[in-house]
């Protein structure tokens, strides 16, 4: 039987034992990446391993959460019942300082101010008790996200 509230809830992250360390420290108001002690590069998404000289042990160290956007979006459709009230929203690839691109979306700013090239920073949203999602704004601006339920 689906549950009624899947309709209507949003998605949170599914943790893995990969990808824990980097939900745990968005709890913190933090942002890590996996860090290749081998290579010494980070790289995303998570892995047991560095996907670039397949090295281990694979750590995490804080990142700066500045960057650049590289792609954005703004949905129009009502793909999920739970973002209806969202809409028009944006998604965007962001490539931090470090060179990993992570998806999220802009807060702060309106839709139309969003640009390839844009410099941003990353904010934390605690949508749940026990979920913080990261966000970004454009750096220099003060606007914290609103929370919204998750």
């Amino acid at each position: 039987m689906m549950d009624p509230n899947s309709l209507t809830s949003k998605p949170l992250p599914r943790l893995t034992p990969d990808n824990t360390p980097f939900w745990e420290a968005c709890r913190r108001h933090e942002l890590v990446l996996p860090w290749c002690a081998a290579c010494d590069r980070p790289h995303w998404p998570p892995g047991p391993v560095c996907p670039f000289c397949f090295g281990s042990p694979v750590g995490w160290r804080r990142a700066s959460g500045r960057g650049r956007i590289s792609s954005w979006v703004v949905v129009h459709k009502e793909w999920l019942p739970a973002f209806r009230n969202d809409l028009p929203y944006n998604a965007v690839q962001v490539e931090l300082d470090e060179g990993v691109r992570l998806t999220g979306n802009v807060v702060g700013v309106p839709n139309e101010a969003l640009k390839v090239g844009l410099p941003v920073e990353v904010v934390f949203d605690d949508v749940t008790e026990t979920a913080t999602l990261p966000r970004f704004r454009p750096v220099g601006t003060q606007a914290e996200p609103a929370t919204k339920d998750a």
